[in-house]
């Protein structure tokens, strides 16, 4: 079943119209689980629309064993994504800024409130997002340190390989998660692959997890499949962050989410004018990268990649 969740008219005789996909198992039931996947809220990050595809492609090919409903929101932002714009274009507004709405506020935030009132409710929701065109993330969970109780056992069941508890910021308060999770509605925000693009093995590795998760939740009787036990973060310290001191293009020597030692060379940022090297970019920590550079033009300052600390690694 197909739904329209919200919808506002636009210009010259268009309707902006966000929409999801129900689930159901065959037959009325009563006191159904509910699972709610949720990508597109930035219009640039396209990896969760594979795992919404893929997902549905599965339950409708094994509908006998959903004991749940698994609804399924994959353009949140409908004109980002067609404009290849990360946030609503002509507003200059990232949408996930505005929650949780206000149904009588402006096109904006009528919107966030209808998703906000749809959404809500769901036993549990799976925010999914890439990264941006600059960087590459590995298949990640980020939770607030505030709902780090309710969340961190959830994010287990997911199959991804990293669970990065962040304190509280006053700035994470108009999130599309954040307002989910103060008002009772579990929600994990995932992080994955790069934007503008699609990492098919990514997503496959995400599509497992929820599979699992629906099953340790009672909604899915397919077979038990294994899955990752991710490493988890819970210290700010547990995080090398590398940035740039020169800017030039960075060429890369290793691979993502490989086990780097310190003082190894991760890359280098040359001059292809003069044919110099700027810079060796060497790793300050023993660790395992789990972000790198993907767009090779690099400011003073740009991020080149994050490090997990070889402490947490083995703790």
């Amino acid at each position: 079943m197909i739904k329209t969740v919200a919808e506002v008219l636009l210009p010259v005789d268009e309707v902006l119209r966000i929409k999801k996909r129900r689930i159901m198992p065959a037959g009325k039931k009563k006191n159904l689980k509910r699972i709610s996947i949720v990508t597109g809220i930035h219009g640039d990050e396209l990896e969760g629309q594979y795992v919404c595809f893929e997902l549905a492609r599965r339950i409708e090919e094994n509908i006998d064993n959903l004991e749940g409903i698994v609804d399924i929101y994959p353009a949140m932002n409908p004109l980002g994504i067609d404009s290849i714009t990360r946030g609503i274009p002509a507003f200059d507004l990232d949408m996930n800024r505005i929650f949780p709405g206000n149904a009588e506020g402006n096109m904006t935030e009528s919107l966030a409130a209808n998703i906000m009132e749809d959404v809500s409710g769901s036993d549990v929701v799976l925010d999914i997002h890439a990264s941006n065109i600059y960087l590459t993330e590995i298949p990640q969970i980020r939770i607030n340190r505030l709902n780090e109780d309710e969340l961190v056992p959830l994010a287990k069941e997911c199959n991804v390989d990293f669970v990065w508890i962040h304190e509280a910021s006053t700035v994470l308060e108009a999130t599309f998660a954040y307002s989910l999770n103060s008002t009772g509605t579990p929600c994990l925000v995932v992080e994955m692959g790069v934007g503008m693009r699609i990492t098919r093995e990514y997503g496959n590795q995400l599509v497992e997890g929820i599979f699992n998760l629906m099953r340790t939740l009672g909604m899915w009787k397919g077979k038990k499949q294994p899955v990752r036990s991710p490493i988890i973060s819970h210290n700010p310290d547990d995080v090398c962050f590398l940035n740039a001191t020169a800017g030039g293009l960075f060429i890369p020597d290793v691979k993502h989410w490989e086990v780097i030692n310190k003082g190894e060379r991760i890359g280098r940022i040359i001059d292809p004018l003069s044919g110099k090297v700027l810079e060796n970019v060497e790793s300050p920590v023993d660790g395992i990268l789990f972000t790198i550079r993907e767009y090779p033009i690099v400011d003073e300052g740009s991020l080149i990649g994050r490090l997990l600390k070889k402490e947490i690694m083995t703790a």
